[in-house]
């Protein structure tokens, strides 16, 4: 019987992964945790100490988590790199390719 050789080649698969954490890609959890520390923070501070309304501290404490999340699962997790800045750009009215709109002008009509 005849051994066959076995071929081995190098593969960067390994390399590409920035891991996962509690379902999102890489370090994206810690600004989610950040958040939810601060937004119990925000909370605490508001309802204990100045002794606003439970739902106004509890409304006001819940923004940090709720943009943070925004931010990670709609801009971030699983978009390519820059989509986020990209995306915020172009709700800004940002969304051209040069510096100023007559030069994206003159570049077109030339």
């Amino acid at each position: 019987m005849k051994a066959m050789e076995l071929r081995h080649t190098d593969t960067n698969a390994a390399d590409d992964s920035r891991g996962r954490a509690f379902g999102l890609e890489g370090n994206l959890y810690l600004p989610v945790v950040i958040a939810a520390v601060a937004s119990l923070a925000v909370g605490a501070v508001l309802g204990l100490v100045l002794r606003t309304g439970w739902v106004i501290a509890g409304s006001v404490a819940s923004l940090p988590v709720g943009v943070t999340l925004f931010w990670v699962l709609a801009l971030r997790h699983g978009k390519p790199a820059g989509y986020d800045r990209d995306w915020i750009e172009q709700k800004l009215g940002r969304d051209d390719f040069t510096r100023t709109r007559a030069a994206q002008r003159g570049l077109l009509e030339s």
